[in-house]
């Protein structure tokens, strides 16, 4: 390479906002380094896979972009983040005879200067062990490629240790960001011209829980209220136990607070539930959905559902069918058990065969069409704020979510990407939504 030629980097994510927002980070610092950024598929000097392990298929895929890179230029310096390099070292290294650099979870704010070294990967500086982190790492980040919603990650790790989950293992315990951090970030993804942002984080409930300084959720979300940016907020996904009235409170009051929440269900029998060591009983998390809908009766929530657990048989799977259907929640992730590696669940009896989790997500999935549907249908007339971002879809049109996170699609021009705009729901057909611009610009 001739010395006046930029160096360029390409990068690609797997799995979670989490991910999202630490190789936006990632990129940031690249570029302050006058590095070209490529799109992931071309031939570059550097690669970047930030990895996930939250199932076995992601490790796969994990290990598929790693080779990806290998094939595009064998003479690139590889770098390999993320979950799955976290658990998974040696079966990275075997992927290739030339050197991989591995950069654990707790050193990823060194990932960008370990990128631009000309020194071979030492893993024993690069890895770490996680589970003695106490800070969270610092990842400022300048910008997003999506110019309308960023993610901010306020809280890395957790303490819940669920048989099924290796994520306490690859990203160890419970940190939190510092109050006074998170605001600055708030405050440059402002200036930037984002409209909305995202908190996010592995476990976002447990927020401040580290901090010495008296600080939670609800406190924080105060202190981003404060500040008055011109953003919305949403936050992402909350376990049962740690939605507090106080938090209900505040974003039943704020306009600038969405309605939307997505919980992690995982199952609705109660045997299962003490079998994944979940945190909850089915009546718990009942309550819970039913008082969000008290608080605010439009709300959009979301469930996580893990289908086939170890020792789940068909009665089981009914009481969890049995509690969705009575729940007002607006639509379902459903994702079929399987097997990781270093998790308790993975050796324990009576695994569910394939073709009996495969017809069971599809029942599931039956089910999150029927509420779906129902839930859309419900607000056909009524008029919700959202955001445009763009055209980049099978209808050509403007697509935005309104505040309760249904995806909508309405005519107007570019010129209203990254704008907030009023916006009237018409008809639904199928899963999709569509609504006619009403011309009041909240800018």
């Amino acid at each position: 390479m001739s010395e006046n030629k930029r160096k360029t980097v390409a990068l690609t994510t797997l799995g979670c906002k989490v991910n999202q927002f630490e190789t936006a980070s990632f990129i940031s610092r690249f570029q302050d380094h006058g590095i070209d950024v490529l799109p992931f598929a071309q031939r570059a000097d550097i690669y970047v896979i930030n990895t996930c392990a939250v199932t076995g298929k992601a490790g796969a895929q994990s290990r598929q972009v790693i080779r990806q890179a290998l094939r595009t230029n064998p003479k690139a310096r590889i770098i390999v983040t993320g979950c799955y390099a976290q658990i998974a070292t040696q079966d990275i290294l075997e992927l290739a005879d030339q050197p991989i650099c591995i950069v654990g979870n707790d050193n990823k704010h060194l990932l960008v200067d370990i990128a631009l070294s000309n020194k071979l990967c030492d893993l024993e500086i690069y890895m770490g062990d996680v589970r003695r982190q106490k800070e969270i790492c610092d990842l400022p980040v300048h910008n997003y490629s999506d110019r309308t919603r960023a993610f901010l990650k306020i809280q890395d790790g957790c303490d819940n240790f669920c048989t099924y989950c290796i994520v306490p293992y690859a990203r160890g315990r419970v940190r939190s960001l510092e109050p006074e951090r998170a605001l600055s970030q708030i405050a440059v993804f402002a200036r930037e011209g984002f409209r909305e942002l995202v908190l996010t984080g592995i476990h976002v409930g447990m927020y401040g829980k580290d901090l010495k300084a008296d600080c939670n959720l609800a406190t924080l979300v105060r202190r981003i209220l404060e500040q008055k940016h011109a953003m919305r907020y949403r936050i992402s996904s909350l376990e049962p136990g740690e939605l507090s009235d106080e938090l209900l409170q505040i974003i039943a009051e704020s306009t600038a607070m969405m309605p939307h929440f997505h919980l992690p269900l995982q199952s609705g029998d109660p045997t299962i539930l003490k079998k994944m060591n979940r945190k909850y009983t089915v009546e718990e998390f009942s309550s819970v959905v039913n008082k969000i809908i008290q608080f605010i009766p439009d709300a959009g929530i979301g469930l996580d559902v893990l289908v086939g657990f170890p020792g789940e048989d068909e009665a089981m799977f009914a009481n969890t069918l049995e509690l969705i259907e009575r729940l007002p929640i607006a639509y379902l992730h459903v994702f079929p058990y399987s097997r990781r590696p270093g998790t308790v669940a993975e050796k324990m009896p009576d695994q569910v065969p394939k073709a009996v989790k495969d017809e069971r997500v599809a029942r599931l999935q039956e089910l999150n069409h029927k509420k779906k549907t129902a839930f859309y249908n419900k607000h056909i007339g009524t008029t919700h704020r959202v955001l445009a971002e763009g055209k980049k879809n099978r209808f050509k049109m403007l697509r935005g979510f309104t505040e309760n996170y249904i995806p909508v699609f309405f005519q107007g021009p570019p010129a209203l990407e990254n704008k907030i705009v009023d916006v009237k729901i018409e008809r639904t057909m199928d899963e999709n939504v569509f609504g006619k611009l009403q011309g009041t610009l909240f800018d």
